[in-house]
């Protein structure tokens, strides 16, 4: 693996999405919590689109969006990820690790701003504590986050069916918390934003201090590297 170019890549992304992150906490908070323009659309076309169909999927969805699911999916990615018995077992503690460490400064965040979630009649699921960031959209982002990464290392030129699947699953656990009226769309915004800064701060950790035995391989590594020349002096 090429820290310099993870490295590179994790601290961009992280930095532009805790940015856009941090302007929207502001605009957020400015206002009291009061809903914008776009969350007020939206959640009034969720109220008026809710076939007994639709809500029943809507909760099977958002259910995997916390509690057990996202942990075993994130051992997965580091059972995928890892090379060699050491590397899989840190592999998966470093991916649960980084989920734990997020879902706890995500909660600090959400106290911090305080913001009220949308009507309780409105709501179609059960939720609790405060609105921005959303919790579940948060935790499926990072969670899917981790999964893309695994199968980018496990399957670097392949698998699109199975990354296409995770990320929709990432986006459709957001979507459904707008859908089932328990947050305004900004909040999903905002864990969205959330997951891949955090996601960034691990991975720019990650590239810095982990040694080479628990990195993925890079190009050239691993069993399936051509045979290079031996040379005696």
């Amino acid at each position: 693996m090429n820290r310099r170019r993870v490295t590179e890549f994790a601290g961009s992304a992280g930095l532009g999405a805790w940015v856009a992150f941090g302007l929207l906490a502001l605009l957020v908070g400015g206002r009291h919590g009061a809903p914008l323009a776009l969350d007020r659309t939206l959640h009034a076309w969720s109220l008026g689109h809710r076939p007994d169909v639709a809500v029943a999927v809507a909760r099977a969805i958002t259910m995997t969006g916390t509690g057990v699911v996202p942990y075993a999916l994130v051992v997965l990615a580091g059972v995928l990820a890892g090379r060699g018995r050491r590397g899989r077992a840190g592999a998966v503690l470093l991916g649960v690790l980084c989920l734990a460490l997020g879902q706890a400064l995500r909660y600090g965040v959400m106290e911090l701003v305080a913001r009220p979630r949308p009507p309780m009649q409105d709501w179609e699921t059960l939720a609790s504590g405060w609105s921005f960031p959303s919790g579940h959209s948060t935790t499926a982002a990072m969670t899917a986050g981790l999964l893309l990464l695994a199968l980018a290392v496990r399957v670097p030129h392949g698998g699109w069916i199975w990354r296409a699947t995770v990320a929709c699953w990432g986006v459709a656990v957001g979507l459904t918390r707008v859908f089932l009226g328990v947050h305004w769309f900004t909040d999903v915004l905002g864990g969205w934003l959330f997951a891949v800064g955090w996601l960034g701060v691990c991975g720019c950790a990650a590239a810095a201090w982990l040694p080479a035995a628990w990195l993925p391989p890079g190009p050239g590594d691993g069993a399936d590297a051509p045979d290079r020349p031996v040379t005696t002096g």
